[in-house]
């Protein structure tokens, strides 16, 4: 563990740190130099003070402690007082873990009205639910969460601590980790247990998704890890009685600096939801040009679909990053996955391989998107989609 050590007897107050930090972690009260729990450590601060005040010093870590930590949370995320689909994928991925570790698995309820949510965790397999209900929580902002999250698990100590990498997940669970002094695996495509050690062990793409690293948070407690959306199946209904311990918490908003004010809600519309698509048609290298995107995008309207795309359609810049799909993009579970001029690079496959139905589209006979397809058509995708669409339309004409 690593702190932030301020020499005050060498601090002048020229606010050189201040100005440099870019988390607002540092202040002056009653006339000395102050770190704040939002410091990340990153030390910018130490290196722009011009007299050697500050100071980032390694403190060891106490293996003891980690025998206090036991138990396998996930965070439960809901809207609008109905909980995700990613909710009951991290419940899961925490009860597979429980398999190999034996350890309770807990979710984390956290919002306004969601008490009533726990039953349903229940009945899918969670041992016990913590639940802070707070009229404050009932919309998301990252401050107010994270510090409920850290206020429970603080209290509680669990040893793993799972969240899905979704907009919420991402957003605040790196804040989590950073004010209870732990690490964090972000944007994992497996986790698993080591039957030796009995460690958490995480997998993410690294390299631009060209190597997969295990990752082992050896002398921190919790283990935590955020985990992308679709790749583990939704946890089933086990028992339709089922009824968790439930465990309220009051949310303490007193550490609460209060930076951002939420001072209203829109709905936005068109946004693209991958991962909620049934239907899922994506272009890539062999669509040739961003004009033919168009292309794409009529199958997929037709189909009451969403349009993908790989990496390389999206490096050239021919459609938007929130588009792609593959390891350094989403990873995606439809009923039918519709692949046109994709050759199937693994890092692609990695983020559709487990759609139910596949169908590549592709002229090359020995492009590797064949191999995990449900149906290989091999011709000119200026061909065979056309058509595609043309049959469809005549369908819906006559039906």
């Amino acid at each position: 563990m690593a702190i932030i050590k301020i020499f005050h007897d060498r601090c002048t107050l020229c606010r050189k740190c201040i100005d440099e930090c870019p988390f607002a972690a540092i202040e002056i009260r009653e006339g000395r130099l102050f770190i704040n729990e939002s410091c990340t450590l990153c030390g910018l601060c130490v290196k722009a003070c011009p007299e050697n005040a500050l100071e980032k010093e390694e403190k060891p870590a106490y293996r003891t402690d980690l025998d206090h930590y036991r138990g396998i949370w996930f965070f439960a995320e809901s809207r609008d007082g109905k909980l995700s689909h990613v909710a009951y994928e991290m419940l899961n991925s925490a009860l597979k873990l429980k398999k190999d570790l034996g350890e309770e698995v807990a979710g984390v309820l956290i919002g306004s009205n969601v008490r009533s949510l726990a039953a349903e965790l229940g009945k899918r397999g969670a041992d016990r639910v913590y639940v802070v209900d707070d009229p404050s929580l009932g919309h998301f902002q990252e401050e107010p969460y994270a510090l409920a999250m850290a206020q429970v698990i603080s209290k509680h100590l669990p040893s793993i601590v799972l969240a899905a990498a979704t907009m919420i997940g991402r957003s605040f669970v790196p804040s989590v980790a950073a004010r209870i002094r732990t690490g964090l695996t972000a944007d994992c495509t497996d986790i698993g247990i080591d039957p030796e050690t009995k460690l958490l062990i995480q997998t993410r793409p690294t390299f631009g998704g060209n190597l997969m690293a295990r990752i082992v948070c050896k002398n921190h407690r919790p283990q935590m890890a955020t985990i992308r959306p679709k790749i583990f199946n939704e946890a089933p209904v086990i028992n339709n009685n089922g009824s968790p311990e439930v465990i309220e918490e009051v949310f303490d908003a007193s550490g609460m600096q209060g930076r951002v004010e939420l001072v209203g809600k829109e709905k936005v519309e068109n946004i693209v939801d991958l991962q909620e698509a049934e239907v899922i048609v994506s272009g890539g290298r062999g669509i040739r040009d961003p004009k033919n995107f168009a292309l794409i995008r009529e199958l997929a309207d037709l189909l009451g679909g969403a349009v993908g795309a790989s990496r390389a359609a999206v490096d050239s810049g021919w459609i938007p990053y929130p588009h792609q799909v593959g390891q350094t993009g989403k990873t995606v579970k439809p009923k039918i996955y519709i692949a046109c001029g994709i050759s199937g690079a693994i890092q692609h496959l990695a983020g559709m391989q487990t759609s139910d139905y596949i169908i590549a589209i592709n002229k090359d006979p020995d492009a590797p998107i064949f191999r995990v397809a449900n149906l290989g058509i091999v011709g000119d995708v200026f061909e065979v989609v056309p058509a595609l669409i043309k049959k469809i339309k005549e369908q819906k004409g006559g039906g």
